[in-house]
């Protein structure tokens, strides 16, 4: 299924882009807009589709994980290093997205202009003080909240909810089938819904190029090659710290998680290298305590190349429309994406769900996320071998850090052993 999905998103790609030549080369600039305004049905059609799954999205899977993580109480000191490492590992991650979409600027050379009712609304700083933002927060009820999609609002009540539900003595055994059967179901909408993404994808760029013009290509390819770079040195930030913790045998890991992070880039899923992952972890030397648990949290709290991902897709649509973020707000949105990464972990395509919710929480077009789109099957696969890498250091440095770290075994103690 991931193979075909991939050869239909390249399709989409280059039947968008060929249709869009046409467009533009043989039509007048009314008729190109008029073929574009067209398309822009798809591309609605699916922006609303992306809306519309946000909330019980978000609710049903953060509530769920909440609720199971009993571990992290139970284990208790491993469960403060583990999430240590993991907030200092996102702000990492969200920071190299941040300054590196400053310094290449992939967005600067598209000059688009937002629709009519966005311009100023996007840059109101007086709704960025701190007693503003504080208080919106906290929603005064959840259902204006799920109403009006406010994410942060819906992420405040869900952990309000699960850490109640985990308190309870029975932990609401029917409230937490429920959640999960929920959680299900929208994991099945939400394949559902980007089982339409090449069709939005083709609309997109058939839209834009024909408008534009071919040359609007090489914006695309300055954003998907910085981001790639971008994400090389979170890689070499990663092994840096791997190696400081725990040694030079550090390098033997990342030799030995190579197969499932390949297999995560080919699939564009770090959930199918989840079994040779958790497997690699343990012929390395990280305990099965430690590798069982920091890695399934990891795939819910720790992606990486996620969070780094919606920085610079977020500031990218900033700049392909011209609008400036102070840096008041690019901090708030670090904050923000911090948070909302974690509570729709483990989706597929949840980067496009979180960025959604950013650029409404942030006014900024909406129609940005479709920017993205054409190239997000690409760049899934370079975040997806990232969260493979992250998750692995994580469980090794918890390790070294509780003494967990089990040397493999010689060919004698082997032998002896079988011969015990």
């Amino acid at each position: 299924m991931n193979r075909l999905f991939t050869i239909l998103v390249v399709a989409a790609m280059v039947l968008g882009v060929a249709v869009g030549w046409g467009v533009h080369q043989y039509a007048s600039a009314a008729e190109a807009k008029a073929i574009a305004g067209n398309l822009s049905i798809v591309t609605d059609v699916f922006l609303r589709l992306i809306k519309m799954i946000i909330a019980p999205l978000v609710f049903s899977t953060l509530v769920a994980g909440i609720a199971h993580m009993e571990n992290a109480s139970t284990i208790g000191r491993v469960g403060a290093k583990t999430l240590g490492w993991f907030i200092s590992a996102s702000l990492v991650s969200l920071t190299i997205g941040l300054i590196m979409v400053h310094l290449i600027h992939p967005g600067s050379g598209m000059h688009l202009v937002a629709e009519p009712a966005a311009p100023g609304a996007a840059v109101d700083m007086s709704k960025f003080n701190l007693r503003d933002f504080v208080s919106h927060i906290f929603p005064k009820s959840i259902v204006e909240a799920m109403a009006n999609n406010e994410i942060l609002q819906i992420v405040i009540f869900s952990i309000f909810f699960g850490t109640a539900v985990a308190a309870i003595e029975d932990r609401a055994p029917a409230v937490v089938a429920l959640v999960e059967q929920v959680s299900a179901i929208m994991l099945k909408v939400t394949s559902y819904v980007m089982k339409t993404a090449p069709l939005a994808i083709f609309a997109a760029l058939a839209a834009t190029v024909s408008t534009q013009g071919i040359g609007v290509l090489v914006t695309y390819a300055k954003f998907v090659g910085g981001f790639y770079f971008s994400m090389l040195l979170l890689w070499g930030l990663l092994i840096a710290a791997l190696l400081l913790i725990v040694g030079p045998r550090g390098l033997k890991l990342i030799a030995a998680i190579r197969s499932p992070a390949l297999l995560a880039f080919s699939t564009a899923s770090s959930e199918a290298a989840y079994p040779g992952t958790l497997e690699a972890l343990q012929e390395w030397g990280v305990s099965r305590r430690v590798a069982s648990f920091v890695l399934p949290l990891g795939y819910s709290f720790n992606l990486d190349g996620t969070m780094m991902y919606c920085t610079f897709a977020t500031l990218f649509v900033a700049q392909a429309y011209g609008i400036e973020l102070s840096i008041g707000q690019q901090i708030t949105m670090l904050l923000l994406l911090m948070i909302t990464s974690k509570g729709v972990a483990g989706v597929p395509r949840a980067s496009l769900v979180v960025i959604s919710a950013t650029l409404t929480y942030f006014h900024l077009p909406e129609a940005g996320l479709l920017l993205i789109l054409a190239v997000d099957n690409l760049l899934d696969m370079g975040r997806s071998a990232t969260n493979v890498v992250g998750n692995s250091v994580a469980a090794a440095v918890v390790a070294r850090w509780e003494n967990q770290i089990e040397l493999p075994k010689t060919e004698d103690e082997v032998i002896a052993e079988a011969a015990t």
